[in-house]
């Protein structure tokens, strides 16, 4: 590989990761996962995950990985939500909206059709986004600021940079519900039958079963092996 090459991309690299690390950390992470726990779990709605363009693929991404760790959820298009697809939408569910601008007007829309569905039924509402000042930041109950950095494109325009921190963003928000729901690799297996990760799932729910302690007719605690 040419120097001038391998720079370039430890460069984007170095670049890519500054944004990860400058990602603020604020109160609105734990009011968010108060809220999806109160909803999912608690009132047994689920969670609706929502974006346009790349947003909307992190959106997709964050909704499924939710769903594969114990927490149920839909990705809903708001294009296709303004097509009768609104309708996947129930009072006790919460909102997860992601728009780098904070001012999309599909997702603006769609919370606009919400609030007419259920009249006003003030379902919570959770963005993800890179400017603390737009609309969708005002009417949220949960705020994830990215950190609004500039995009890695050298253009500066395609989505690159921004859709790395909402990613991070969702990760972190997925991790965090795990453990506050105490979510097993024997969880995880029920969830996830095929592929790689099925497997290992399984492998590790078998040694857990091979090494819990049992109590002998002494009643002294063994490990069974």
């Amino acid at each position: 590989m040419k120097e001038e090459i391998e720079n370039k991309i430890r460069k984007i690299i170095r670049y890519e990761a500054k944004a990860i690390l400058n990602i603020p950390v604020s109160e609105d992470y734990e009011k968010a996962i108060d809220i999806i726990y109160d909803r999912v779990h608690t009132r047994k709605g689920k969670l609706v995950a929502s974006g346009m363009g790349k947003a909307g693929q992190i959106a997709l991404n964050i909704a499924t990985t939710f769903s594969s760790t114990g927490t149920p959820a839909v990705f809903l298009h708001p294009s296709d939500a303004q097509h009768g697809d609104l309708g996947v939408i129930q009072p006790d569910d919460v909102l997860l909206l992601v728009s780098n601008s904070g001012k999309t007007v599909e997702i603006i829309q769609l919370l606009e059709l919400v609030n007419r569905l259920y009249d006003g039924n003030n379902i919570p509402k959770i963005v993800i986004s890179g400017n603390p000042n737009s609309i969708l930041a005002h009417k949220a109950d949960a705020f994830l600021f990215t950190g609004g950095p500039k995009e890695v494109c050298p253009l500066g325009l395609t989505p690159t940079t921004s859709t790395t921190t909402m990613t991070v963003i969702g990760d972190i928000l997925v991790a965090l519900m795990m453990e506050r729901i105490g979510f097993t690799p024997e969880d995880y297996a029920k969830r996830h039958h095929a592929g790689y990760l099925g497997k290992k799932s399984r492998a590790i729910q078998k040694r857990n079963s091979n090494n819990y302690h049992d109590v002998n007719v002494n009643g002294k605690n063994e490990t069974k092996q």
